[in-house]
């Protein structure tokens, strides 16, 4: 009677205790942040990577100024990364920051707080040595509602008017004798 009760107890309280395991939580959608520093901004829409010509890629994101980044996810047509990637021209209006993570490459676009209109990138894709490069298009519009500059509470000191400048006055020479 004993040995039983004893197991039954045991099976209730791991029962009541599995309950309790730590389960990892769901990605939000977007680019994976395997830097844990990424702040997601409160907008961004992506539009699908489309392919314009053999080589020419575009995308388009609306984003808000809020200090966030926006992203998109690409890979070779094989389902691999890209071996290297760079930006020319780079964003007027913000930041563009591309890396690989689990066999994609992202490429997040920051704009500059409070900033509001649109900014374009083009982001050179390498996908091996010797191959031809790609090339993304990215088209941002960028939206400030809501975003609140912050103003610093104590301003800068002025420095004090210089005095007018008054008119040099001539030594005498001295002679000697």
């Amino acid at each position: 009677m004993r040995v039983r009760l004893s197991s039954a107890i045991l099976v209730t309280a791991g029962a009541m205790l599995a309950g309790c395991v730590n389960k990892p939580m769901p990605q939000a959608g977007g680019p994976a942040n395997p830097f844990g520093y990424l702040k997601r901004s409160a907008v961004c829409q992506v539009g699908p990577v489309r392919s314009a010509s053999p080589g020419q890629m575009t995308a388009t994101m609306t984003v808000r100024s809020d200090d966030g980044n926006c992203g998109v996810t690409v890979q070779q047509s094989g389902g691999q990364a890209y071996a290297s990637f760079g930006v020319s021209p780079a964003p007027e209006h913000g930041k563009a920051f591309i890396y690989n993570y689990n066999n994609h490459t992202y490429v997040t676009y920051t704009p500059n707080t409070a900033y509001a209109g649109q900014d374009r990138f083009t982001v050179t894709l390498i996908r091996g040595t010797g191959l031809p490069r790609e090339y993304l298009g990215v088209t941002a519009t960028v939206d400030a509602t809501g975003v609140v500059v912050p103003v610093p509470a104590v301003t800068a000191p002025v420095a004090p008017a210089k005095p007018a400048a008054t008119p040099a006055r001539r030594r005498k020479a001295a002679t000697r004798h």
